[in-house]
């Protein structure tokens, strides 16, 4: 049975809801909870001044609950536990706020401007991870660079230089199951946390942290996940439930489960808006010389996930080709805005929308076919990055020929209105990071893989079982995952970044291949043999060559008691860390192994576009994605076709819009999405560039195939009627006023 945030009750539960900021920027004067404490039901009233703690994945810069001032319209302010939600939502309604405002900032080039209202007064003070840069006195929390080569000689050594500004806008992860949380305090003052959250060991350690406590005080149980998309990773509703539990009395449990409106406003679940403006040189025959590239990225209020974002983001800013010049300065810049955070593809799909935009520029400028173009220029086994690592494992150069071979690209019969579009893209996983798990053979014979990885709809369970039984020699129904538990399963940084199947499938065939052996040592005792002798296969071990000398795995004695009794317990450990990652030069951006994998791919679009309507109709996309190894083919067949849907409605519709700070369609009428009526014909293809640190080659797959989609669309547009749209979505009005624009 899936269990869950909203599944989870507890005899004695109360509910807890939020008092949120109307305004976007302003001095907190006075709060007045008196009125709200004494309505019958009533059993905690909280507010800043209950406890002045501050948290933050990257930078610790938002309060628990406002105590100095609100910094955008959804700031928690003030948070009541009642016996029911209808009593709690009451209760809000009593607390009076009073408010000096404070000017506002919207736009984050605005925001960069000297003079312009600071946001955070005291960022250089906060804590923050070392490879994340703030500029003092300014609202740029995070500045990161790449210099590589000399990016005026490559300009010099061009025929033809191209310089274009892109944007993409505010989109909302749109997760069908909201944030949800329970949090109880017991007696001795340990916290236990029931959450959605993406990884419980970050949320362990980020309330550890900005409490001050040990991290065994604390204890985090996931539940199944019904959607996140990197919305779901670091502390969300966690931090209001505690204080709320803290304070009231007989130990009772508090559960904030938020409301569609507060997902749209409150919550760290938008991508973040970028403007992105490439400056590109390139030779006569194709050959790119120099890229400079400036992101900028708004990210709202606070940093969130926004430095390491826009870290990966600039990292990924060459593209997948091999450019021998490259200047890259990325801004991560607050305004007085919805919170932006991780969002499926952790900046690269933002990125991926210019560059790609842009070689499709270029190749015309040359008059290069866009396929041919990207070919010449794309990344080969042992080229080198914009931060100077030797790549392995790149298989961009198959996955474009594959994308494009399945949409027909070379096929004549070309009519007017339908067009043709090449995208490619690469990313890398977050780096340093780690995995470890455990495998506990039981006295039957069958497994148990205890894994903090969180189980949210991309199937790790299913790969990481697989992967378990391989290792073991088991048939994988005699397999089965313990969900994660910060008191039972050991750690995992966090299911992000595409890194799961890389990271813990790793550390599971690491602890298999030790409760393997394990079980062999045991054994071979029984079989009076070396355990170097012995095999595994569907849990009979044998003697290799005497397969008639056997038993099977629950006939070997593991400690179960009874005629068991002299057998010891079998648990395999297993752990895998992924060094580098922080090292790169803060004036560079060079440095060794800042990831430890980069996964590449490429689609192709065919569209059909209405000029007297503007209408774009995708009719097909082919998406070719190198995995590394596909552990589950199915799986990643199914990952593809989601991320073509996702591409697609981020590319034509999604829009969450704003106005002075406040969001216009906070709900599911009026903010857009593709529905399936809007899928095109999909052809997922799957190429296998094994990685040799990878669990049989394998890397990731859950992020990557959202990146190129939007420029595959956008280039299918100009090949269809020669307009070109930079700036997302792709509205039939932006099409129309481009056409009419053309002539």
């Amino acid at each position: 049975m899936a269990l869950y945030a909203t599944d989870v009750k507890f005899a004695g539960m109360l509910h807890g809801k939020v008092l949120r900021s109307p305004l976007p920027h302003a001095r907190i004067l006075n709060v007045d909870t008196s009125r709200a404490e004494h309505l019958t039901g009533v059993k905690a009233v909280v507010a800043g001044r209950d406890l002045r703690a501050v948290y933050g994945r990257c930078i610790q810069d938002q309060p628990y609950y406002c105590f100095d001032k609100v910094r955008y319209i959804g700031d928690a302010v003030a948070g009541v536990a009642a016996v029911d939600e209808e009593t709690a939502e009451e209760a809000l309604d009593l607390i009076r706020v009073e408010y000096e405002e404070l000017p506002a900032v919207f736009d984050p080039l605005e925001a960069m401007d000297p003079g312009s209202p600071l946001i955070h007064e005291n960022l250089m003070e906060y804590w923050r991870g070392s490879a994340y840069f703030p500029v003092q006195g300014t609202n740029i929390c995070n500045h990161f660079k790449i210099r590589r080569g000399n990016a005026e000689e490559g300009f010099r050594d061009a025929n033809f230089i191209s310089e274009e500004t892109f944007h993409t806008q505010m989109v909302q992860h749109c997760h069908l199951e909201p944030h949800g949380a329970i949090v109880r305090v017991d007696a001795s003052g340990r916290i236990f946390v029931w959450t959605n959250a993406q990884g419980p060991y970050s949320i362990r350690g980020e309330l550890a942290r900005s409490l001050g406590l040990p991290v065994n005080k604390i204890r985090v149980t996931g539940t199944y996940v019904g959607g996140a998309f990197g919305g779901k990773s670091g502390l969300k509703v966690e931090p209001l439930c505690y204080v709320l539990a803290s304070k009231v009395k007989n130990n009772r449990p508090v559960r904030i489960v938020l409301t569609r409106e507060e997902e749209f406003y409150a919550t760290s679940v938008v991508r973040h808006p970028s403007i992105i403006t490439v400056r590109s040189g390139v030779k006569r025959d194709g050959t790119l010389t120099s890229h400079r590239v400036r992101i900028v990225f708004d990210t709202g209020a606070y940093a969130d996930s926004g430095p390491v974002v826009i870290r990966s983001c600039g990292m990924a800013a060459n593209g997948p080709y091999n450019v021998p010049n490259i200047d890259v300065d990325a801004y991560c810049v607050y305004t007085n805005k919805t919170i932006a955070g991780s969002f499926r593809g952790l900046g690269v799909p933002q990125v991926m929308w210019a560059i790609e935009s842009q070689m499709d520029i270029l190749a015309e400028r040359v008059g290069m076919d866009p396929v041919e173009f990207r070919l010449k220029n794309g990344l080969d086994e042992g080229s080198i990055s914009a931060t100077g690592q030797v790549l392995k494992g790149v298989g961009i150069k198959e996955c474009i020929c594959k994308a494009a071979e399945a949409i027909g690209w070379k096929e004549g019969g070309r009519v007017r209105g339908k067009g043709r579009g090449i995208a490619a893209m690469h990313k890398s996983t977050q780096t340093p990071t780690s995995s470890s798990a455990f495998i506990k053979l039981n006295e039957d014979g069958t497994a148990e893989v205890l894994s903090s990885t969180v189980e949210m709809g991309q199937g790790s369970n299913t790969a990481l079982i697989q992967i378990a039984a391989e290792e073991l020699g088991f048939d994988v129904k005699d397999v089965r995952i313990v969900g994660p538990d910060t008191d039972v399963t050991p750690y995992d940084q966090l299911t992000g970044s595409s890194r799961s199947t890389f990271h813990m499938g790793n550390a599971v065939k690491a602890a298999a291949a030790d409760a393997k052996q394990q079980l062999l040592e045991a054994a071979a005792d029984v079989l009076e043999a070396n355990p170097s002798d012995l095999e595994v296969r569907n849990g009979v071990i044998s003697v290799k060559g005497s397969p008639h000398r056997k038993l099977l795995a629950r006939q070997v004695p593991m400690g179960a008691g009874g005629h068991f009794a002299e057998g010891r317990p079998i648990i395999g450990r297993g752990t895998y860390s992924a060094s580098g990652g922080t090292s790169l030069d803060p004036e560079t951006g060079q440095g060794l192994n800042p990831s430890v994998f980069w996964i590449y791919g490429a689609q192709a679009a065919e569209v059909e576009v209405d000029e007297e309507t503007g209408m774009v109709n995708v009719l097909k996309v082919s998406s070719a994605q190198d995995v590394g190894k596909a552990i589950n083919p199915l799986n990643c067949e199914q990952q593809i076709e989601g991320a073509i849907g996702m591409g697609i409605s981020t590319t034509l519709m999604e829009e969450l819009k704003l106005e002075k700070g406040k969001t216009l369609n906070p709900n599911f009428v009026d903010y857009k999405m593709a529905t399936s009526l809007d899928m095109p014909e999909m052809v997922p293809l799957l190429v296998e560039t094994l990685h040799e640190k990878g669990p049989y080659g394998a890397k990731g797959i859950g992020e990557p195939a959202l990146a190129p989609t939007a420029p595959a669309i956008a280039n299918a547009v100009y090949d269809a009627v020669g307009v070109r749209i930079k700036d997302l979505p792709i509205t039939p009005e932006k099409v129309l006023k481009a056409l009419k624009e053309r002539g």
